[in-house]
């Protein structure tokens, strides 16, 4: 008899997994039967550790360029010579200043600005050039996570985090035409005011202004950024995804 075929996992890289979006997205490429490599500052979180889909977590600064290149070498190491189907840039930052106020253009140190472009930009740049070549063996796909803020005036969101997200959608369009030379797709996904622990009790203000009346899930992102990374969507590059509420309309 011959035997049956092993079926081998697609494996995607995803940042920022320790909560939030990045932790719901790691969830649901694991349970699409995903093997995913996730990255973030923390370790595992304590009701994951039980979790076989989180045997392969670094723990990397991504604000840091040594950090972030260590994160890029263990990546490799444990792709080996094997195809990379996705990479998912999440991690980001959006602090405030020793004020509690969010970080704009009259307050705040210029290097904190520095750090949040780092992280924000700089390094789903460099970890999309470091893994570009798994990337291009499994024909894959990158999805930047963007933000609503990133395309108007956010009443929370300072300047420092706003303009960072709208270099990583003006970044988002060139990866897509560079990549498209390796076959490999770039896209973003922006969310609008989405039920994570960022949120506080001034974001009630903001549903009023949201068309369909409610914050969004962090389930409902991560389905959007998993369906990109699909066949389903294997015509698609370039294209920023506006998972708001249709916030974004106004």
């Amino acid at each position: 008899m011959t035997a049956p075929a092993v079926k081998i996992r697609p494996s995607v890289v995803l940042t920022g997994a320790s909560r939030g979006i990045g932790h719901a997205t790691v969830k649901r490429f694991a349970d699409e039967g995903w093997r995913v490599i996730t990255c973030s500052r923390e370790a595992i979180p304590d009701d994951c550790r039980r979790d076989d889909n989180w045997t392969h977590h670094i723990v990397a600064d991504l604000a840091d360029p040594a950090s972030l290149a260590d994160f890029v070498a263990q990546a490799n190491a444990i792709l080996g010579e094997g195809p990379l189907a996705a990479l998912v840039n999440n991690a980001a930052v959006s602090p405030k200043t020793p004020f509690k106020e969010r970080l704009g253009i009259l307050n705040g140190d210029l290097d904190l600005w520095r750090w949040v472009f780092e992280l924000n930009f700089f390094a789903p740049l460099a970890l999309s050039r470091g893994l570009a070549v798994p990337l291009g063996r499994a024909k894959g796909t990158i999805v930047n996570i963007t933000s609503i803020a990133g395309h108007a005036i956010h009443p929370f969101a300072g300047s420092a985090y706003s303009t960072s997200k709208a270099a990583l959608s003006a970044l988002t369009r060139e990866m897509a035409v560079e990549f498209a030379e390796l076959g490999v797709r770039v896209n973003a996904v922006a969310p609008g005011e989405i039920e994570t622990a960022m949120i506080g009790p001034e974001y009630e203000s903001l549903i009023p202004r949201i068309p369909l009346h409610r914050m969004g899930k962090p389930e409902e992102v991560a389905a959007a950024v998993f369906r990109l990374c699909t066949p389903d969507f294997g015509y698609v590059t370039g294209t920023e995804i506006f998972v708001t509420g249709g916030q974004h309309l106004f």
